[in-house]
């Protein structure tokens, strides 16, 4: 064998191309590329064959692995089996990942575009010893997601010239095959992204909610299920009703209440009652009391209320408290950190006294009483007012948040523009 520089080629290039046996006639042809994730995830353990008529004997039409490390480039470039090498049965049960069956066509999550792709080609690479010697390994480089790939495949027979000619014309879409995790996670196998983990959380929720949307349903399921809790209550607050009851429904209680748990109260009030009463009922017994509490109290009121668009997530300290004060509340909050605009400052009995812009909080030493601080335009409403109210009360004093209070004039909770905004997109 002549000395080789490392080859780039592809699946679709090499699909049905002949493998010729020690004396030079065909073997057989390319129907898969097998890879043992077990093993080593980033190169092609061997090639699947469909053995010629010739060589099939009593075999029949079985097919037949041919381990890389039994095979060699002759001088024309074309692949070759070993004379101290053989095939061997591909069994069954063995658990390779098939690249043309497992990954091309598969749907995956590019990160990077904040999307979903489809899988067109993967790039391989031939790799021979530093001193052109026997060892020879075929690494996957990366999985075309673009156009090229997709050409490539089209127009897999001709002349790999041709095709090669044809599809550098065309700007690769590629993700890096360091970015592909293996995994098996159902029979049919599927694949997903390692940076899903790594990066789905640092990812805007609203940006997964559109990628969980253009999944297929049994890839959408499985990526609900490999988020960790508060992404998931993230991403399943910015879908729409139906598209929530179907992420949650193949889980237990125990699951959708965990994730329920890290869900804005009032988003969780409305999950909870787009679901049967017998459902519902079963969730919030598995959640933490004091969660369970805050969540049935919002599940009372209509949908159409003030109260039915406002969350118990709010900042609140006693109005004769001090910025020190103000400050520790804040590192205390449990609920949506980005979601603080202002301070509510109560009297003893829980009711308002005043609104302090958290800005303020910046510009005071820590020993200041926060109610020596400029204050901010109080406005409320009503737990029984209408959303049209509601809406014109945002639209008037274009407000970030409202102050929602019950008959004795006690803070109730709080409503957030970004309520209000869906609400107005929902209709």
């Amino acid at each position: 064998m002549t000395a080789h520089a490392n080859v780039r080629t592809s699946v679709s290039a090499l699909m049905g191309a002949a493998i010729a046996d020690a004396g030079g006639a065909v073997l057989g042809h390319v129907k898969e590329f097998a890879v043992a994730p077990s093993v080593d995830a980033a190169h092609v353990q061997g090639m699947v064959i469909r053995l010629t008529s010739a060589k099939r004997g009593k075999e029949g039409k079985k097919l037949t692995l041919v381990p890389i490390a039994s095979m060699y480039l002759n001088d024309a470039g074309g692949m070759q089996l070993r004379a101290d090498a053989s095939p061997v049965e591909l069994l069954e049960d063995d658990n390779y990942l098939l690249l043309e069956r497992d990954l091309l066509d598969q749907q995956i999550i590019d990160v990077h575009g904040h999307k979903v792709v489809r899988v067109n080609d993967v790039d391989l690479i031939w790799e021979f010893s530093a001193e052109s010697g026997p060892d020879l390994s075929l690494r996957i480089a990366e999985v075309e997601v673009g156009v090229r790939g997709a050409v490539r495949r089209l127009l897999k027979g001709l002349p790999a010239a041709t095709v090669d000619r044809l599809a550098c014309k065309i700007r690769p879409r590629i993700i890096p095959w360091d970015f592909v995790d293996l995994i098996d996670r159902d029979p049919a196998r599927r694949v997903k992204l390692k940076i899903e983990q790594e990066r789905l959380s640092r990812m805007h929720p609203s940006d997964i909610a559109d990628i969980l949307e253009e999944l297929a349903p049994a890839e959408r399921q499985a990526l609900f299920r490999s988020l960790d809790e508060e992404v998931a209550a993230e991403a399943l607050e910015e879908v729409d009703p139906k598209l929530q009851k179907a992420l949650i429904e193949g889980l237990d209680s125990e699951s959708i209440a965990g994730i329920v748990e890290e869900m804005d109260p009032g988003a969780a009030a409305d999950l909870l009652s787009e679901l049967t009463e017998e459902r519902s009922d079963a969730i919030l017994e598995e959640m933490d009391p004091e969660e369970r509490q805050e969540v049935e109290d919002l599940l009372e009121f209509s949908d159409d209320s003030a109260a039915g668009q406002m969350t118990t997530e709010y900042l609140a300290v006693p109005h004769k408290a001090t910025v020190a004060d103000a400050i520790q509340a804040i590192s205390d909050f449990e609920g949506d950190i980005e979601s603080l605009t202002d301070v509510y400052l109560l009297e003893e009995d829980g009711r308002i006294h005043g609104i302090l812009p958290l800005v303020r909080l910046l510009l005071a030493t820590p020993e200041t009483a926060i109610d020596t601080l400029p204050a901010g335009h109080l406005l409320t409403c009503h737990v029984d007012d209408g959303v049209k109210k509601v809406a014109e009360l945002f639209d008037k004093y274009n407000l970030r948040s409202l102050a929602v209070v019950d008959d004795h004039e006690q803070l109730a909770g709080i409503i957030l523009a970004e309520h209000v905004i869906a609400q107005l997109r929902e209709k």
